[in-house]
């Protein structure tokens, strides 16, 4: 699986580097094409000389050295996949913060391909709460997280912290190159953000749903094989290359935009917070303050859950999303229920680190045949993978 892949093995400063020798050699094993970028603290606990033997690659580790330049912008795009292992806890809070202060970070920063970090730290380092802080930063832009193991530490301590071991790496790249061509046969819809009714030419009736649920979604599902149409509704987020996207602004765009995609689809997630009403009627110009109070009144917006739920055809799966304050089962059941949907995704703004703007999300999954699964809280692009892997897990019941 990993025949003709080119792996970028970026190596930080840590006691683990020791162990990436036996990784390339892996790796050159498995058909891969290997290069080595490190700081210059990782060549103090492995020889470049040796990864290069090994790899029959230059290694890297300067900018600029004897006036050759090293062309960061190409690594980070002649690359399949960019593995940093080990993750020093130095260099994961220079990936959360965005600083570029040596070619390891200059070449993370403008890569284009999917980055996986494999985190090697002691206990304490570990478990402190800026380190789970920056990794659930790092993981929002969309970098892969591989667990660490516990063991025995460089500090003689035991407990967790080690980097996963060479044969795990190399298993997770296989499993990560054969996933990204497991839903290559599906194509799926996706909605997301919030939508802007228009009271007049300047204000709106809205929401501060960012789209970054339904986003990490996207990319999930790209990452796997899917074709993706993305309908976006006014979001400041990035949306990765590849996915077709239908920027729109109101819900009856968004209504448009969906039915005319949906017949073609075999998946439809429906994630945006869609504004269930909107003005009767739009100003043409902007409304003056001269009364004491304004009265708007509101009609109702197509629901586009339901509409899609009458028209779905057999093998199609239709999925929604419940964003509840109170009785929050109950809510999302009826959901389920009355849409005709397949499943329901319910999270809850009782939940901390759950609801808009954030970068994590908690979430219980419905389906219309009773099962109920509900997951702590995590970042959003890891929310997605679950949310991805329960339709699997539905659609091939």
């Amino acid at each position: 699986m990993l025949q003709g892949k080119k792996i970028l093995l970026g190596i930080t400063g840590s006691i683990a580097a020791y162990k990436t020798a036996s990784l390339v050699r892996l790796l050159i094993k498995a058909g891969a094409e290997v290069k080595v970028v490190m700081t210059e603290s990782a060549s103090e606990f492995v020889s470049p000389l040796t990864l290069s033997t090994l790899s029959k690659q230059e290694v890297l580790s300067k900018i600029a050295d004897n006036n050759a330049w090293a062309n960061h912008v190409m690594l980070g795009r002649w690359a399949d996949i960019m593995l940093i292992a080990p993750l020093s806890c130095n260099t994961l809070s220079k990936m959360a913060a965005g600083n570029c202060d040596n070619l390891l970070m200059a070449v993370y920063l403008s890569a284009t391909c999917p980055v996986v970090v494999a985190p090697a730290m002691d206990e304490d380092m570990w478990h402190h709460p800026s380190t789970k802080r920056n990794l659930l930063t790092i993981a929002s832009y969309g970098n892969h997280i591989i667990p660490v193991n516990s063991g025995e530490l460089a500090s003689g301590l035991v407990g967790d912290g080690r980097m996963a071991e060479s044969e795990e790496l190399v298993e997770w790249l296989r499993n990560f190159f054969f996933k990204k061509e497991s839903l290559k046969d599906k194509t799926v819809l996706i909605t997301a953000g919030p939508t802007h009714e228009a009271i007049d030419p300047v204000r709106f009736i809205g929401n501060a749903s960012s789209g970054k649920m339904g986003i990490a979604l996207a990319t999930e599902l790209q990452n796997r094989g899917a074709k993706v149409h993305l309908v976006l509704g006014p979001s400041a987020e990035k949306v990765p290359p590849g996915i077709e996207v239908t920027r729109v602004e109101s819900a009856q765009q968004m209504f448009d935009a969906c039915v005319q995609k949906f017949d073609r689809v075999n998946w439809a997630i429906m994630s945006a917070a869609v504004a269930d009403y909107r003005p009767m009627e739009k100003a043409n110009q902007k409304i003056k303050k001269k009364e004491e109070t304004l009265t708007i009144e509101l009609v109702k917006n197509e629901d586009i859950l339901k509409h899609l739920g009458t028209k779905k055809k057999n093998g199609q799966c239709l999925v929604g999303f419940a964003l509840e304050t109170n009785n929050e089962k109950l809510n999302a059941l009826q959901k389920l229920q009355t849409k005709n949907a397949d499943l329901i995704v319910l999270n809850s703004l009782n939940d901390a680190g759950a609801g808009f703007g954030v970068d994590s999300n908690k979430i219980t999954i419905f389906d219309k045949r009773g099962g109920e699964r509900t997951f702590e809280t995590k970042s959003k692009k890891e929310v997605a993978a679950d949310i991805v892997n329960t339709i699997i897990d539905y659609c091939n019941e």
